[in-house]
């Protein structure tokens, strides 16, 4: 089965879905002169600048749900889990090292994709019978090539994307990935953690999309702080390493990497398969999801929160990703044949002991809790948007929705108990379910730069 999966999510992630991918981020690079890098300054002064001084008034008097921080904070939330610590290690286990160059990439580039699609969102936002915000992908879909280009198949792309949302329904990772890396550390049954893991879904998630918005916003600064602390402990305790690791992942990224220690070997094509496709679904730049919470932000223009989608790809890929990948590859355990969490596990505990291990098992639990909370609020927005003209339908789907969120997930983690399935084949089903958002999202943006 690992074989099989792997060489559909390998066809799946492609040179064709790579190209599109980069094509968007370069044409947005260039067409805004280059824009998250000529202003980052401006980018980081009117986001992290303001992270810890709300200013008097920020938010009030503006239409949305939650306030720009909120927001950011849940999106990052939704972003910054499993894949910056399990994703990221299996793409050096299975690319190498360089790997990590092409992720690098994939985040400069998608830092503007983000930009651009949290704009749309928050532009093209509607509101709904309590006059409350909401909007993404399939709203602009609507307005702007449905109503504002004529475009009268909006809603073929529209459900392409939506159906490419509800397939990480079915098949999604974080419960597992936190059954695996709390499970391992304290020795207990994955099946015992995954149980307490949709607990605790049910609790963050009964409350609503404001709940989560304040959750994440005490939570996730602090979390990420936890665990790039952590990191850069360890790559300071090794600092002679760190030229040595740049070494490789620049040079193999473009000459591929030689079989050592457990290490299979990659070539350069998959070198690059694994670091865009573990940094596009880490970051989530072009699947259209986070913007669907930023547009509830309370904001006055549409582009101050595309900042923040910006500030966003840079704290998940550019700080968190990357503490995870220079961990894994001083340390050398990218030779050790593991993959997944795991791998990060063993780094950290050859580091810093057992005390590392915890370290990266309460991360990959906090990451994984904040991920799962804010993609409850990306398929309820979808599915206010779908039942938009019936409000009787929409509460009760919505109802029905709430009350059963967290139940695939569980079942992901009883299925790769019972069948015994490895890091790698579950990880590929990641791939699979993934791949028709974003290469549908790119066929959506060029429209609205004409």
């Amino acid at each position: 089965m690992d074989e099989i999966l792997g060489k559909i999510a390998g066809w799946l992630w492609g040179l064709p879905l790579i190209f599109a991918i980069m094509f968007v981020g370069v044409f947005f690079t260039v067409g805004s002169k280059f824009f998250q890098f000529g202003k980052f300054g401006h980018i980081m002064k009117n986001t992290f600048g303001i992270l810890f001084k709300k200013t008097k008034g920020e938010g009030d008097g503006e239409e949305g749900i939650l306030s720009p921080i909120e927001a950011v904070s849940t999106a990052i939330g939704g972003s910054v889990g499993v894949g910056n610590i399990g994703g990221v290690a299996t793409a050096i286990a299975v690319g190498g090292p360089g790997a990590v160059f092409w992720m690098w990439v994939a985040a400069l580039l998608g830092m503007i994709i983000k930009n651009v699609e949290v704009t749309l969102a928050v532009y093209y936002r509607l509101k709904d019978e309590k006059g409350e915000p909401y909007g993404g992908p399939t709203y602009y879909m609507e307005k702007g090539l449905g109503e504002e280009k004529g475009f009268k198949a909006w809603g073929i792309l529209a459900f392409i994307f939506g159906a490419g949302i509800f397939s990480t329904f079915f098949i999604t990772l974080q419960n597992y990935t936190v059954a695996e890396a709390v499970g391992g550390t304290l020795n207990m049954s994955m099946l015992i953690v995954g149980a307490v893991y949709v607990i605790l879904v049910y609790a963050m998630t009964l409350g609503g999309i404001p709940w989560l918005g304040r959750i994440a916003g005490r939570l996730v600064p602090l979390m990420c702080l936890f665990y790039i602390v952590a990191g850069v402990f360890i790559i300071l305790k090794n600092i002679g390493e760190v030229g040595s690791a740049f070494a490789l992942i620049f040079s193999n990224a473009f000459t591929g990497t030689a079989a050592v220690g457990g290490f299979a070997g990659a070539a350069v094509s998959q070198v690059i398969r694994m670091g865009v496709a573990r940094a596009v679904y880490s970051n989530e730049a072009g699947w259209g999801t986070s913007p669907m919470i930023h547009s509830t932000a309370k904001i006055d223009h549409p582009i101050k929160q595309g900042l923040w989608g910006s500030f966003e790809v840079f704290v998940d890929t550019i700080l968190v990703c990357s503490i995870t990948a220079l961990v894994v590859v001083i340390t050398g355990e990218w030779t050790s044949g593991l993959s997944g969490a795991t791998l990060t596990l063993s780094a950290f505990e050859k580091e810093i002991g057992y005390i590392g291990r915890l370290i990266v098992a309460i991360g990959v639990f906090l990451f994984g809790l904040t991920t799962t909370g804010g993609w409850y609020a990306y398929y309820e927005i979808l599915l206010r948007h779908l039942f938009k003209n019936n409000v009787s339908m929409k509460e009760k789907i919505l109802k029905i929705y709430k009350y059963t969120y967290p139940l695939p997930g569980y079942l992901m983690v009883v299925l790769a108990v019972v069948q015994g399935l490895p890091g790698s084949t579950v990880w590929n089903f990641a791939d699979i379910t993934s791949f028709n958002m974003p290469i549908n999202k790119e066929s959506a943006y060029f429209p609205f730069t004409k």
